[in-house]
């Protein structure tokens, strides 16, 4: 074991944790976890603890059903809402074969190798999600209705608001495990919340937002609610995005630069060529027939273009200066799996900078209301599971990032999973 994992086992001890969490997720991004007594970490640094991975979707059959979870010693968090005593950590785990080698179909440790391929070339990617979610009562037997918490809009505060005090425990929580919330408020549906957090690098913004989604299931069931992140969970109310800020840093710098001072050619670069490849891999960046609802209405963007501020777009330069200067991709959802989604977005932002792609220009343009003048020149995001897991079907670019085998095995699970809302409203 190394230093910081004898470090983690003296903070387990001294701080009296006897349970701990180790955490991962299936292909899609389900949070799945195991729990051993604190006296078994040490083993689990050192050897790992076996799992049945022919019971995880999208993982082995069972002629090889054994993997192991190496707990990541940096991801150590203590869970606020399980207090002493017995006190509860979590760790996220990589997933081991039983020769030690790497899980090739580990959507973490695919992050992983994504985000050291930038670093190689010397940039590092900086990632904040925003991401939004909706509240909904539950019933005498706890199961979630379809009536949410409250009638608020945008903004709204109380009595409209009912959902405040909830999403003050939340950030109080997230607070409490060193993720630090920025904004919290209600968002345009009835029951709809969006709370931020700071950026990060890649691979701890996607640990953060995975933690971040079980905190909030958490608070709510806590307080006898029921959180969805379901994309388009009311037919007529806005869905629920998540859209992804990036930017990248050059020698410590973001190059980023302020728009006043326009935008540098590596920056141009890698916006080129995560707009070239977003329709590709928008399979990964909305995986259920539900997130095709969402588009096109409620500030979710249906075309392929970029522009300055502007919430129509798939790609917006917000106003902002500093290291906060980004770009924003608006259209992703909370259903998605973060570590795949964000391996295949910095790669295609990647690929953008290594062939020196070209940014195609702005469309200032409200792209919900604009002449067909405008909007037949541009190319439309898929508009349906069917045709997003078509454009990903044998798409060299994405073999490149998650290997041939897995993108087989994404698009044959995918096409025989049920497409009906109902499936996932309890689960997603």
């Amino acid at each position: 074991m190394n230093s910081t994992a004898s470090e983690v086992l003296a903070f387990i001890k001294e701080n009296e944790v006897k349970f701990i969490r180790l955490n991962f997720c299936d292909l899609f991004g389900v949070q799945k976890n195991i729990s051993i007594m604190a006296d078994v970490l040490p083993s689990a640094f050192e050897h790992g603890i076996s799992f049945d991975a022919h019971s995880i979707r999208g993982f082995r059959d069972v002629t090889e059903s054994d993997l192991f979870l190496i707990p990541d010693p940096a991801s150590l968090m203590v869970l606020p809402w399980r207090p002493g005593p017995g006190r509860v950590a979590r760790f996220y785990c990589d997933i081991k074969n039983p020769d030690g080698s790497v899980y090739a179909h580990d959507s973490r440790a695919l992050l992983k190798k994504v985000t050291a391929h930038a670093e190689k070339l010397g940039y590092v990617c900086k990632i904040g999600a925003e991401c939004e979610f909706y509240l909904f009562k539950t019933d005498d037997d706890g199961e979630p209705t379809a009536t949410t918490l409250d009638k608020g809009g945008y903004l709204d505060i109380a009595p409209l608001d009912r959902c405040g005090d909830i999403r003050r425990e939340i950030c109080l929580i997230l607070e409490e495990m060193g993720i630090t919330p920025q904004t919290s408020h209600h968002e345009q549906g009835p029951g709809q919340n969006e709370i931020d957090f700071k950026f990060d690098d890649a691979l701890t913004s996607a640990d953060n937002l995975q933690t971040f989604k079980s905190v909030v299931k958490a608070i709510a069931a806590r307080n006898g609610l029921f959180a969805s992140f379901m994309p388009k969970p009311l037919p007529d109310a806005a869905g629920s995005g998540m859209h992804v800020n990036l930017s990248i840093a050059q020698n410590g710098l973001n190059i980023f630069k302020n728009i006043g001072e326009g935008h540098s050619d590596i920056a141009e670069s890698f916006i080129a060529g995560i707009l070239e490849k977003t329709p590709e891999i928008t399979a990964f960046l909305n995986p259920l027939a539900n997130s095709y609802e969402r588009f096109g209405n409620f500030d979710a963007p249906k075309y392929v273009s970029w522009s300055h501020q502007n919430r129509s777009q798939l790609i917006r330069i917000p106003a902002a200066f500093g290291e906060k200067t980004r770009m924003e991709l608006r259209s992703p959802d909370p259903s998605l799996n973060p570590y795949l989604s964000f391996a295949l977005i910095i790669a295609a932002g990647v690929d953008g900078i290594e062939k020196k792609k070209a940014l195609p220009p702005a469309v200032d343009a409200d792209l919900y209301t604009a002449d067909k003048s405008v909007t037949s020149r541009l190319v439309l995001l898929p508009d349906s599971l069917e045709n997003a897991l078509s454009l990903a079907r044998n798409n060299d670019f994405i073999k490149s990032v998650i290997g041939e085998d897995l993108l087989y095995k994404y698009i044959t699970l995918k096409e025989a999973e049920p497409k009906n809302k109902e499936h996932y409203f309890n689960i997603i």
